[in-house]
């Protein structure tokens, strides 16, 4: 006969097609097995398609407002007055530096000219707004006997000569910009350059990615050049330091353009891994092939609808493919076994697929859900990861879950792999080489050791939550945390915050009032108020109003006396006094006086700096807001990164919760009892807490960039829990004890667990080796993470089934799980 049953009635052996009953299985299984050429052809022609749109439509790119969490208050407060507060958003921070004396050297002003200008003309800078030595808009003011003088800081007659640069040293002594546009040391400047938000030429958005490179070439290549260059063109040598968000992400987009090559290196990896396994090359050739049409259906589709990839959702086709290679090699390692005892390649792709068809679909919308809850953050450029990500896991559905059974029932597996299929299982009854690891797994199932390992895995839990109560959302180091701390961004912005006395750190409230209204002695006073508070927060240089510059005009006005350094009730000489203020000044208000910022300047964005400016800003908004005049959280850098921490505070947990509770929800679907829910989410929980210890342990804080780790680990970590439990589960229902159906359940997918979680943490590892930080701390994590919910799910899933799962009237309440049912076979 050439049907026959295994050693273990597991399924039965059908040598031939013609002893196979064509009609049998459900009607999803017939519908694309008894029509595979055409599943074949139809899955080419999509993937031809989506390539070309891939290719003519995908692109890298960012954008400011992406990153803003648009309805947190703070963030609507800065987005409805951004207009009118200009210096406040979006800028670059340009600093000259000579390399061989000060500013005042004639050829140093040269060069510093030619830079200015071309700043100015560069695509995307908003001209009205820049300030440098050489734009009229920075000015100085003095008071003589004959009234108020003032004037551009760079004269008018300025030719280099040593009168002019005396009249320079003169003008800028006197206009208080030294440490704000003139380094302390007097060797560097800076070119405060705002841009807009589109191209006011086509519309479209700043390309942040073509603003670097126009920085690197047109001003850092161009200027930075060595002593003998710089004197043979007539200019000084200098060295040239840029900040700012639009050259952040440039650096960023440059940075993933380096990272496009652990795409190969992770694809490489996964081919030894699985051929290592397998020993069978046509396979695992099928595998990766399908992983990677997974991938170009993902980006082919996002492309088709709009999106451009960006330095957070770069990292969603790496999890794609990874994630892509691991259901590959169960459905692989199921064909394989069932090949090696002689079953026809076809019936084998078919059994293959009703035993871990429902698990691998309910594995991939388990981690469908740990990408979609990230829609939850309201932030544009993680909502729009979750997205991309949540394509890239429904095309898996087709790609892993139903065009490679097809693709191997034809290819079918190689006489080496099948035999090696035999030789294992045979190794795995005896206990004998590798597969005494598996023999020690199963004595997890036994009360002593199940005790054990339960009681090992608490005492890390406890341990691990007690240190995760440390952990710190937002920023922890200085700089541009999404950058490697020795980055060419974070060397410039070392140099920046060393030799200048404002930060790039301001954290600004707004002051709104009616039209004329800032000018009035009551606000005037209650800002006033705001910033006396703020500059007693640690961490806060200095603070700079409106008020500020109308107390030097009106001592000014008398003769430099100290006894007018104050805030006159008069209004006449309020308005003079804001009169002369915009003159130096202009976005110290807007043009009808609606709107006042009162500017902190942070010694740094760390978390705590933030926390503490935010609930003094906050506490005396609160007490100190009327009808007459509002305090609005917050602009600037530093009180945009604030508002973001405050969105992934709250996040962070509500993540969580809907991430467990969807796979709470699948689980009992598919279990149908409460036992095994436990059973399959308790190995996560532990990596989950675990993970946020190794956070605070690597100082790394919660932020935009980490903040998907842990609901992307639950989602993809369910995964050995449901293949696992799906055999073990239907072994106990056929009437195998506990330590019999765990056997067959690591024989048939447990070897295969411990596969996917190599594979799995072999794709992201690479990561750790990024220029980009938040990469590579997502690696690490991701890493961690894969590995520990292997290890887990082998270790806590037996021990745990021994408790909760071991009487045959516990199982018997589990669902009837048909499409696993073994009678389907």
């Amino acid at each position: 006969m050439a049907v026959a049953f295994d050693s273990h009635d597991r399924a039965p052996v059908v040598r031939s097609l013609s002893d196979f009953d064509q009609n049998s299985g459900n009607k999803l299984e017939r519908l694309i097995f008894n029509h595979r050429l055409a599943v074949m052809v139809i899955c080419a022609l999509v993937t031809v398609a989506l390539a070309l749109v891939a290719a003519a439509k995908l692109h890298l790119n960012a954008s400011f407002e992406s990153m803003l969490p648009q309805s947190q208050p703070y963030i609507q407060n800065y987005l409805d007055n951004r207009n009118e507060l200009r210096g406040l958003g979006n800028v670059l921070r340009v600093v000259v530096a000579s390399r061989k004396g000060d500013i005042f050297d004639p050829a140093y002003q040269e060069t510093l000219k030619k830079i200015n200008d071309e700043l100015i003309l560069t695509p995307g800078v908003d001209r009205a707004w820049v300030k440098s030595l050489w734009t009229p808009s920075v000015r100085w003011t003095e008071v003589t006997e004959e009234g108020f003088q003032g004037g551009p800081v760079m004269p008018d007659s300025y030719d280099g000569s040593p009168r002019a640069t005396e009249q320079l040293k003169l003008n800028i002594a006197r206009s208080g910009i030294v440490g704000r546009f003139v380094g302390n040391d007097f060797k560097s400047s800076m070119v405060f350059v705002p841009l807009l938000d589109k191209d006011p030429a086509t519309g479209a958005p700043i390309d942040y990615r073509a603003l670097s490179r126009t920085l690197e070439d047109n001003i850092r290549a161009k200027f930075e050049q060595s002593v003998e260059q710089s004197v043979e063109q007539g200019g000084a040598p200098v060295n040239i330091h840029i900040i700012g968000f639009a050259k952040l992400v440039g650096d960023l987009i440059d940075g993933v353009s380096q990272v496009m090559t652990y795409f190969a290196v992770a694809a490489l990896i996964a081919i030894v891994v699985i051929f290592f396994y397998t020993r069978c090359l046509r396979s695992t050739a099928l595998v990766v092939a399908c992983s990677v049409v997974a991938v170009v259906w993902q980006l082919g589709l996002i492309a088709a609808l709009g999106f451009a990839l960006d330095p957070f959702s770069i990292l969603v086709p790496f999890l794609i493919f990874a994630i892509g290679v691991s259901h590959g090699a169960q459905k692989m390692n199921g064909i394989v076994q069932d090949i090696g005892r002689g079953t026809h390649r076809l019936v084998a792709a078919r059994f293959t697929f009703r035993r871990l068809f429902l698990a691998g679909m309910t594995a991939l919308v388990a981690d469908a859900v740990g990408f979609a809850v990230l829609m939850v953050i309201d932030i544009p450029v993680i909502q729009s990861l979750a997205l991309s990500a949540s394509i890239g896991v429904a095309v898996l559905i087709f790609t892993n879950l139903i065009l490679l059974p097809v693709l191997l029932s034809y290819t079918g597996v190689s006489a080496r792999a099948a035999q090696r299929s035999l030789v294992a299982e045979s190794g795995g009854a005896d206990g004998k080489g590798g597969a005494a690891l598996w023999r020690w797994l199963e004595r997890f199932t036994e009360r002593r050791w199940a005790i054990g390992a339960i009681a090992i895995s608490a005492v890390l839990t406890v341990a691990g939550f007690v240190v995760s109560l440390n952990l710190k959302i937002g920023d922890l180091e200085p700089g541009a945390p999404e950058l490697r701390a020795d980055s060419r961004y974070n060397r410039d912005n070392a140099y920046i915050t060393a030799n200048y006395s404002l930060s790039s750190d301001q954290f600004a409230v707004i002051v709104k009032t009616a039209a004329e209204g800032c000018l009035k002695y009551e606000t005037l006073v209650e800002a006033d108020r705001l910033a006396w508070q703020l500059q007693q927060v640690p961490g806060v240089q200095t603070t700079v109003f409106l008020g500020d510059a109308v107390r030097q005009i009106t001592a000014g006005s008398y003769e430099g006396n100290p006894k007018w350094v104050t805030l006159a009730r008069n209004q006449d000489v309020l308005n003079y006094g804001a009169q002369q203020a915009s003159v130096n000044n202009p976005d110290l208000f807007n043009n009808d006086c609606s709107v006042m910022p009162v500017i902190a300047y942070l010694s740094d964005h760390r978390a705590e700096t933030l926390d503490r400016v935010v609930a003094t800003a906050a506490r005396f908004a609160e007490a100190h807001s009327s009808p007459e005049r509002q305090f609005l959280l917050a602009a600037g850098s530093a009180g945009i990164e604030a508002a973001t921490n405050i969105v992934v505070r709250e996040a962070n947990r509500t993540m969580l919760f809907y991430v467990y509770g969807a796979v709470i929800v699948l689980c009992f679907i598919t279990f149908r009892n409460w036992r095994a829910v436990i059973v399959a989410v308790v190995p996560l929980a532990v990596t989950s807490i675990l993970c946020e210890a190794l956070m605070v342990v690597l100082g790394i804080g919660v932020k935009v960039g980490t903040l998907p780790v842990i609901a992307l680990g639950v989602g993809i970590g369910v995964d050995y829990a449901l293949y696992l439990l799906s055999i073990q589960l239907a072994q106990q229902r056929a009437g195998a004890s506990l330590a019999d159906a765990h056997r067959r359940s690591i024989q048939f997918t447990g070897k295969v667990v411990a596969l996917v979680g190599v594979t799995l943490a072999a794709g992201v590892v690479t990561w750790i080796w990024s220029p980009i930080k938040f990469q590579a701390d997502m690696g690490i994590l991701l890493t961690f993470m894969f590995v520990w919910n292997m290890v887990g799910a082998l270790i806590l899933i037996p021990a745990l089934s021994h408790f909760l799962l071991k009487s045959p009237k516990g199982v018997q309440r589990v669902g009837a799980m048909p499409a696993l049912s073994l009678a389907a076979q």
